[in-house]
Parts: C-alpha cells; structure tokens; sequence
C-alpha cells in the first residue's frame, strides 16, 4: 500500500512513499528533492515571513516583482494567484471578452484554453510545428479574422515558440501577443528572456516548473505599465488606492510565503536551468542513434528542458517497460483541449489539428530535474535501450 505524501493537480502526477522502506522510484519530476537542496535557505525565508506577520502583498511580493521583472526584463511584474490566473488577467487586460476570438494552440495544459474562456471569448485553434510542438505561425496567419484580439503564444517545454514570425503577423494587425512561459522560465530567444517579447508574459509558479513554488503562485510581466497596472488593479476586485472598485475584479494574489520561497530559487535558477541543459545532453548522446525522435532545439534560442519529450509510435510499451523499472515517464498532452469533453464545445478548431493529433499518441516525458543525479540518469538510458532492444529483437523473430 502506497502512502501518498502530495497529490497535485496535474493529470497522474503523485509523489508517493511506498511502505517498502528499501523501495527506490525515479520520478518524472521531484519538487521535494529541490526543497531538499534549498531547504535552509528556504526555511530560514519563510520563517521571516511568519515572524513578521504580513501574509498577503507585503514587501516579499514587493520584492520578488522587482526582482523577477529585472531578471526577465521588463519594466514591470505583478503577483498572482496562479499561472491560470495570469493569463486569465493578462486577457482582461488587453481588453478580450465576449464576442471576441483568441487564437491559441490545442496541444498545450487545459490552463491556456480555460484562461480564455473564462474570460467569455472564443478559443480559436491552430496546428503546431511538427518538429517543436509550438504554433504554427503559417496555421495562425490562416485563422486571423476581424473579430481576433489577442494570441496566446505557448512556450512548451522548455523553449520558445517561432515569436519572429508570430510577431511579424499579429505586429501590423493591432493583435495583442500574450505568452504563456509557464514551461519555459529563464529561456532565451534571440538574446532575450521569454515573456518580454510580446505584449505581456505569464508564467506558472506550480511546484514542478522550473521555478517552482512550493504550492501555487503566478506573475504577469510586460513592458507596459498601462497593462500592469490593468492587471494590479484586476487581481485585487478591481480596487484604487482607497478600495473603491472601479472594474469588476477577481481576487487573485501571491502570498506572501511563496513569494519569499520563490526569491530564494529565483537565485539559483540560471544554475538549475544549466543543470537540467545537462542532463538533457546526456540523453542526447545516449540516444542519438536509437531510433527514437528526440527533441528539437529552435535555432537563435536555448531549451531549459523543463521536460525531456521523446516521440516513438511504442510509447505507450516504453512506458510500461519503464514503470515496471520503477521509472516514471508521462505524457504531456494525452489529450488535446479540443477533444476534452469540458471544452469541445468551447472552442473553435481551425482546420485539421494532424500535427497535434497524431503527436498525443506519440510523445513521452522522461525524468528531468536538476537534482536527478548521474546513476539515476544512466538508469533511465540503459533501460530505454534494453526496451529499444527487445523491441529489435521481437521484431527479428517475426
């Protein structure tokens, strides 16, 4: 019988101590092993907050929007309550509502595509690149119409979507650009961080992202202080400086113990980002001859690996193999947003979603985090390689 010490939110997902004690797992990702690396600092951090009895937007929050602003490179930063959440006020922001369209990409966490309806305007669909799994800027110039405000640009995995390009079609349109950096803190395209390219940025402080907080939490950058004040106001009932709501707003704030967790691995993200860039080179070179179709790097950008997604049509076999190993691998999407039954009337879908589609059935994520050390490392590769090899084996006997 397993004894559960966490459940989170995402789909299959579990942190679980079996009662065997010599019982050893490789996780998918393991946010208490980076507790465990910081854990005096981050003791010491929270304990400060305890002590000096200010839980919600004190100088923590204030602090850690000041820093995370200046890390990512934009002039202002604001504290939510979620990932979900930024995006959800980022939209408002920019001023989307009923009536109005928002083109986003379908292989991607429900989040994006929730934010979206919650905010009563219409997801709009489009088909991803089959060698990154971002938004394919030719399917988003297609879909564009006189009733579309805002694009969702989605960072998966690590690294940034093709914003050149996005830019180029949304710049001489008025269309708002919003990114979702939830996977991809710390990355760089053409020199800069994600989530200062566009209109505004938003990311995710959810305990297994790159940085992560230790429960939920979320931030909302731009470079317009017109919409970051737009967001100020939004996620505190729409209150001025007097508490007299002047918009209809939400209550959705980071408090104040994550924000002083998260300002103590702000500091080491850059390192744990170059920890993560290293395990996924071994795996490279592990599997560069297997067969396997291993993940892209977008030239003029860096990939931190907040996942290590591998494609094979086998994957659901590998996975099997690898969890009888006590090795967890997952699938990061199974399903797209499209064909949920919660959101498939929700949405509008721009032509055939192939990419996508044929992608879900295909993809897997193996164990990445900065503190999976080099055995682990090595046993995740050798027993991909005996699957690969009994697979080569059946085959020759057929």
């Amino acid at each position: 019988m397993d004894i559960c010490e966490g459940r989170l939110k995402e789909p299959e997902i579990r942190f679980c101590r079996p009662a065997e004690e010599n019982f050893v797992m490789i996780l998918c990702a393991n946010p208490q092993a980076q507790y465990k690396t910081y854990k005096n600092e981050i003791n010491r951090a929270v304990a400060s907050v305890l002590d000096g009895g200010r839980y919600i937007l004190g100088a923590e929050t204030d602090s850690f929007e000041k820093e995370f602003a200046a890390y990512i490179g934009t002039r202002e930063a604001v504290g939510v309550g979620s990932g979900t959440e930024a995006l959800h006020l980022a939209l408002k922001a920019c001023g989307v509502g009923p009536g109005d369209e928002v083109i986003t990409v379908a292989h991607t966490a429900v989040a994006t595509v929730a934010a979206i309806v919650l905010c009563g305007a219409v997801p709009v669909l489009v088909d991803v690149e089959k060698d990154f799994f971002t938004m394919a800027p030719d399917q988003l110039e297609k879909a564009i119409t006189a009733k579309t405000k805002a694009v969702v640009v989605v960072h998966l995995y690590g690294q940034a979507a093709d914003m050149k390009s996005i830019l180029k079609i949304t710049g001489s349109r008025g269309i708002k650009v919003i990114e979702d950096c939830a996977q991809a803190t710390g990355a760089l395209y053409a020199g800069k961080r994600i989530g200062s390219l566009g209109d505004i940025g938003c990311f995710s402080f959810y305990p297994t992202k790159n940085l992560g907080a230790i429960g939920d939490g979320g931030m909302v950058v731009s470079g317009q202080k017109e919409l970051a004040e737009k967001v100020r106001t939004l996620r505190e009932y729409g209150w001025d400086q007097s508490r007299n709501s002047q918009a209809a707003g939400w209550n959705s704030r980071l408090d104040e113990l994550q924000a002083a967790i998260l300002r103590v691995k702000l500091r080491h993200l850059d390192h744990d980002n170059a920890r993560r860039m290293k395990i996924a080179e071994f795996y490279h070179k592990e599997l560069q001859d297997s067969g396997i179709v291993l993940p892209q790097e977008r030239p003029d950008s860096d990939h931190v690996y907040h996942l290590y997604v591998i494609q094979l049509q086998e994957r659901d076999r590998l996975r099997e193999f690898l969890k009888e190993k006590r090795i967890q691998a997952m699938v990061h999407y199974p399903v797209p947003v499209h064909l949920q039954p919660g959101y498939k009337s929700a949405v509008r879908v721009f032509e055939k979603l192939e990419t996508t589609e044929r992608i879900a059935g295909e993809i897997l994520s193996l164990p990445m985090y900065p503190e999976l050390s080099e055995s682990e490392q090595k046993s995740v590769m050798d027993t991909v390689k005996m699957f690969l090899s009994s697979l080569s084996s059946a085959k020759a006997n057929k």
